[in-house]
């Protein structure tokens, strides 16, 4: 599952600030999955009943992936992995947004920082 895979994948590389969001959906609300976040040291984040401004930001990058990406093209995981890690480099450093002021996300997130230093 979504927890084990993380650990497996990064495990200490994980910072300690590392939050698992999610929507309150039956499976990330049970018990069991509550113990095996707190058993890996992450912490939980969920949003709360009935907004779903949340997950904003997430369903409008998977709307855009989902439509810009030619997924159908792709015969097998790794060529679908390629296209996707593609895409994610092409949204963060060349696609401008609207709502960051026609920035890409990089540059709009440098620009904050220099504004905070």
């Amino acid at each position: 599952g979504t927890v084990k895979d993380l650990v497996a994948q990064h495990g200490e590389d994980l910072p300690a600030q590392a939050l698992l969001h999610s929507d309150q959906g039956s499976h990330y609300t049970s018990p069991i999955f509550q113990k095996l976040v707190q058993k890996n040291g992450l912490t939980q984040s969920m949003s709360r009943r009935g907004n779903c401004w949340d997950n904003a930001p997430q369903e409008s990058y998977f709307g855009h992936l989902k439509d810009e990406i030619p997924y159908e093209e792709c015969h097998s995981l790794k060529e679908l992995q390629s296209v996707i890690i593609n895409y994610m480099d092409y949204y963060n450093h060349e696609r401008g947004q609207w709502k960051l002021k026609k920035l890409t996300p990089v540059s709009y997130r440098d620009q904050l920082l220099k504004q905070v230093a």
